[in-house]
C-alpha cells in the first residue's frame, strides 16, 4: 500500500532527496517550500502525486493550515517528515539574540507545530510514523555550532517523551541523526554570526579537522528513510552516514566514566543517608 507524507523543507537538501525517494515508489507527498517554484519539476513529471505548499514553519497558524489541506487532499496522512532547518555558526559568545531565537523558531518550534498539526489525524486513523531530522549534533557537541547543538538537542528530549506519549496511539517516532552530506547545509542554508578574532583559532582548528572527510550521498539517505518507514518496528534514533557509530560511542563512554568518577560526589549531593 502507498503512503502519503508530509514533508517539510522540502526544496532542497534532504527533503528533496525524501520527497524524490517516496514519488519515485509511487507514494503521494505534501512537500513544503519556502519556495514552491523549486518544486515545479516534481509537479510536472508526478502530476497529482505531490502538493506543493509554500510555507514557513515558524508560522504555526499556516503549519496547521498547511496540514490541514493535506489530509483534505489525500485522505490520510502516514509519514511526517520535519525536515525544515538550518545550521547557525558561531561561538556562543558571538549568536546574537535574534539569531539564537530563529534557530530555535525554526529547529524547534517548526517541529513541534508540525507535529501538532499532524496528531490529530494520526490519532483518528490509529496510525503514523513521525520523523524528525535531527543531527549527530543533536547527541553530541562541537564547537562553534553551539546554537544549531541546542536546537537539536531539545529536538531529541522532545522527541523522546512524544515517543513515550504515542506509543499506545499506534504513532511510532524516529529521530534521524544524520553526520556530513553533500547538500548546501554548510554553504547557502547557513547563517554565520559576526565573528571575534579570538576565536580564530578554534575556527581554524575545527577547519583542519574537517578538511578530508567524506560527506554522504543525501539520494542514498532517501532510499534508507525507505526503510526506516517500511520498517514493523523502526527505531528511536537511527544515524545516517558512518561519523556516529564511529564517535559517539566514545563520547559515550567518557561520559559515563565522569559520572562514575565523579559518583561520591552525587550521593553527597542527595544528602540524608544516601550521605
Amino acid at each position: 500500500m502507498s503512503k502519503v507524507w508530509f514533508i517539510s523543507g522540502a526544496g532542497r537538501g534532504f527533503g528533496r532527496r525524501f520527497t524524490e525517494a517516496a514519488l519515485s515508489r509511487g507514494d503521494k507527498v505534501a512537500a513544503t517550500a519556502r519556495n514552491v517554484a523549486a518544486l515545479d519539476d516534481l509537479v510536472a513529471a508526478y502530476v497529482e502525486a505531490v502538493l506543493p505548499l509554500e510555507l514557513d514553519v515558524t508560522d504555526r497558524s499556516a503549519v496547521f493550515e498547511s496540514v490541514a489541506r493535506a489530509k483534505e487532499q489525500f485522505g490520510r496522512l502516514d509519514v511526517i517528515v520535519n525536515n525544515a532547518g538550518y545550521g547557525l555558526f558561531g561561538a556562543v559568545e558571538e549568536l546574537s539574540e535574534e539569531q539564537l531565537r530563529r534557530q530555535l523558531e525554526t529547529n524547534v518550534f517548526g517541529a513541534v507545530w508540525v507535529t501538532q498539526a499532524a496528531l490529530p489525524h494520526l490519532r483518528a486513523q490509529g496510525s503514523g510514523h513521525i520523523v524528525q531530522i535531527s543531527s549527530v549534533g543533536g547527541v553530541a557537541a562541537g564547537p562553534l555550532l553551539g546554537g544549531y547543538h541546542a536546537s537539536k538537542w531539545a529536538l531529541e528530549g522532545l522527541s523522546e517523551a512524544l515517543a513515550q506519549e504515542v506509543a499506545g496511539l499506534g504513532i511510532k517516532v524516529t529521530l534521524v541523526e544524520p553526520s556530513a552530506f553533500e547538500t548546501d547545509w554548510i554553504g547557502s542554508s547557513a547563517v554565520r554570526a559576526e565573528p571575534l578574532s579570538v576565536y580564530e583559532p578554534v575556527r581554524e582548528r575545527l577547519a583542519q579537522l574537517m578538511a578530508g572527510s567524506e560527506a554522504g550521498d543525501p539520494t542514498a539517505a532517501g532510499q534508507a528513510l525507505l526503510e526506516i518507514v517500511d520498517s514493523e518496528n523502526p527505531p528511536l534514533r537511527v544515524f545516517f552516514g558512518t561519523a556516529g557509530n564511529h564517535l559517539v560511542p566514545n563520547i559515550y563512554a567518557d561520559r559515563l566514566k565522569t559520572w562514575s568518577d565523579w559518583a561520591d560526589v552525587s550521593l553527597r549531593a542527595q544528602g540524608g543517608r544516601a550521605a
